[in-house]
């Protein structure tokens, strides 16, 4: 691929970078119905760009149920109750039904989940194109116009008073002020790129030219003392809108929430993360990638690249989650570390932010792979398969269950970006260069790349089959283009690829791109099958504590529903259940003598993804997906004797 000049026209606010290839100083793009002008920023070189969330539908499949649930449950949520608390602060009069939890009137981080809200409605919209989600949302937007214009304190506006910063700035204890603030622009930006909602980008542009006054007169020590209390995406953010509106100021902004104490060493290649806030840092980390895009310092990629390989190898347990107690414990000791307080959903979704970034810039397949695992094996089972409710922590615990979510009365975090996560699924399923489609994703989908005239569908049961076809329906004439399947790092048991029933010839690996390049016609029919195959994926401390797997799937030990107890396993607290008792028989040990995984775990008859051991233990064990594990109790890592 040729060098070409690069503007990263569309912000990332954790949902997708469309890195737009140009040749000219300015330019106007069009983002699905709505016209963004840009100015010229920087140049890079990018091996893979994100299709639009409009280009891509669902079909019916896990996913689009996950994601039905999570429009279910934010077009239920009322509007006046959202706006209670940011309308008291802004001195307007509200009777309206206070929500709980996080979000309840006394919590100092209350208002976070408006910017979710706001981001979740425009993702859903750009996902379904069903104007609901947008009507829902501007409504949010016009409300929220109000209360800065009412509060008129130089463009500040949130759910609490401007003193909240006030003791951030001093080191004063307070719970994450600019957190919150991000979390709405980066709602409001959203709202602006997916809908087209310029009263949203005003708002947004308003609150960052508060924020650059505010923290441009701060000494550097000041502002180290403020960044000890956690302030999410503030780097992202700033740096998005200076994508959209070039404003000097919101790059000073940025710049403002550099971490040295963080992204210094970092910088340097070094691994200095045990002991700090998992989820505090990744946001950082996202800024300096965002940062790189937009200015070119290669510090910022050492930064982000250096960072993203250091916690998969060292931190990363086999869901593709991190943390305990939501720390960052000593690297490579996963298997002491096998407890009820691990992964808290957030960081995947940072984590899988990230990872979207560094994809775009090199078209490395690990980047893929991670995608898949952490997205099989934390983001889908995150949700709940009947009401919706989602997690916060997902136990390692053995014997324990997932915690979930309240409808109305938690709001915790992950409450937050869940609304998020279940509404942005076709992000990440196809990529693009100038001439080829990556399908990095099985996923039931069909991609209508317009402005090639390319459209494809993929059909699949995957991953309880392990076949996907891919249907052209549309493609030009007499030019040949690429479609880049993943060769997942899994499928060691090889793979088959025909063209119109015909065999081709493999000669990629596992862990690779396998490219089918040629002049592509209306029906012509791709069909690839990854043999699955089981697995165990050992704690990087510790061979004899293992997961197990079959192909991309982490597969849990179902220890049935044992003294699990309304409300369980719902609650307000996240942390309500984590000190439950385990059933005395629940089985976390096997007994293997070393043999072979097959010998002793084999398929059940007439259940796809199932499981069952045999001769390890004082009884049978079945094993399933751990995405379909509900509301049972479970077991992911085992200790082999």
């Amino acid at each position: 691929m040729k060098k070409k000049t690069i503007l990263k026209t569309i912000v990332i606010a954790g949902h997708f970078i469309a890195i737009m290839l140009i040749c000219k100083p300015a330019f106007s793009q069009y983002i699905g119905q709505y016209q963004i002008e840009m100015t010229k920023r920087s140049e890079i070189t990018a091996k893979a760009q994100s299709f639009n969330l409009q280009d891509v539908r669902l079909l019916d499949s896990r996913f689009k149920q996950n994601m039905e649930r999570d429009a279910k449950w934010m077009l239920s949520i009322s509007n006046a109750s959202l706006l209670h608390t940011w309308r008291l602060n802004a001195g307007i009069a509200s009777n309206a039904k206070p929500l709980g939890g996080w979000e309840s009137p006394n919590c100092e981080l209350r208002g976070h989940t408006m910017g979710h809200i706001l981001s979740g409605l425009a993702l859903m919209y750009a996902s379904t194109g069903e104007i609901v989600y947008k009507q829902k949302a501007d409504s949010l937007v016009t409300a929220l116009a109000e209360c800065q214009q009412v509060l008129d304190e130089g463009g500040y506006l949130s759910a609490f008073p401007k003193q909240f910063v006030n003791r951030a700035i001093k080191g004063e204890w307070v719970w994450a002020p600019w957190y919150t603030i991000h979390k709405v622009m980066a709602g409001l930006i959203d709202m602006y790129l997916y809908t087209g909602n310029k009263q949203a980008l005003d708002i947004a542009e308003k609150m960052s030219g508060w924020a650059f006054h505010k923290l441009e007169p701060l000494t550097p020590q000041q502002l180290a003392t403020m960044e000890k209390t956690e302030f999410g995406g503030m780097s992202e953010v700033a740096y998005n809108l200076y994508a959209i509106t070039g404003n000097k100021n919101d790059k000073r902004l940025a710049e403002l929430f550099y971490h040295h104490a963080i992204l210094d060493p970092l910088a340097n290649k070094e691994d200095k993360l045990a002991g700090v806030h998992a989820n505090t840092q990744i946001p950082k980390i996202i800024g300096a990638a965002r940062g790189y895009e937009l200015t070119h310092d290669d510090t910022l990629k050492t930064i982000a690249e250096f960072f993203w390989q250091t916690v998969i190898d060292h931190h990363t347990f086999a869901t593709g989650g991190n943390s305990d107690q939501e720390f960052f414990f000593t690297p490579d000791q996963i298997s002491k570390h096998i407890t009820a307080t691990t992964t808290e959903t957030c960081n995947t979704y940072n984590m899988l932010k990230l990872t979207r970034h560094l994809f775009a810039w090199t078209a490395d397949v690990k980047y893929a792979d991670y995608y898949e695992r952490a997205l099989y094996n934390h983001i889908l089972p995150s949700q709940e398969a009947e009401s919706g409710m989602v997690t916060y922590l997902q136990s390692l615990k053995p014997g324990l269950f997932k915690t979930y979510s309240s409808h109305d009365d938690s709001f915790w975090c992950c409450v937050g970006t869940s609304f998020e996560n279940h509404a942005k699924y076709a992000e990440s399923i196809y990529y693009h260069t100038d001439n080829g489609i990556y399908v990095n994703l099985f996923i039931p989908s069909e991609l209508n790349w317009g402005e090639k005239g390319f459209k494809i569908v993929q059909q699949t049961r995957y991953p309880e089959e392990s076949v996907t076809n891919l249907t052209v329906k549309e493609a030009p004439s007499h030019i040949p283009f690429s479609l880049y399947i993943r060769y997942p790092h899994w499928a060691t048991s090889g793979a088959k690829i025909t063209i119109n029933g015909k065999a081709v010839k493999i000669s990629e690996k596992p862990g690779s791109y396998i490219e089918l390049k040629r002049v592509w016609k209306t029906g012509d029919e791709v069909a690839v099958s990854f043999p699955m195959s089981l697995r165990l994926i050992p704690a990087n401390d510790n061979a004899k504590v293992a997961a197990i797997a079959y192909g991309p799937l982490l597969l849990a030990g179902d220890m049935g529903t044992g003294g699990i107890n309304p409300p369980a396993p719902f609650a307000r607290d996240q942390l309500e259940f984590v000190k439950y008792n385990i059933p005395e028989d629940v089985i976390s040990s096997l007994t293997v003598k070393k043999r072979k995984l097959t010998e002793w775990l084999t398929p059940l008859v007439g259940k796809q993804l199932t499981f069952e051991t045999k001769d390890v233990a004082a009884r049978p064990i079945t094993l399933i997906p751990y995405y379909q594990i509900d509301k049972q109790r479970y077991v992911l890592y085992w200790n082999l004797k």
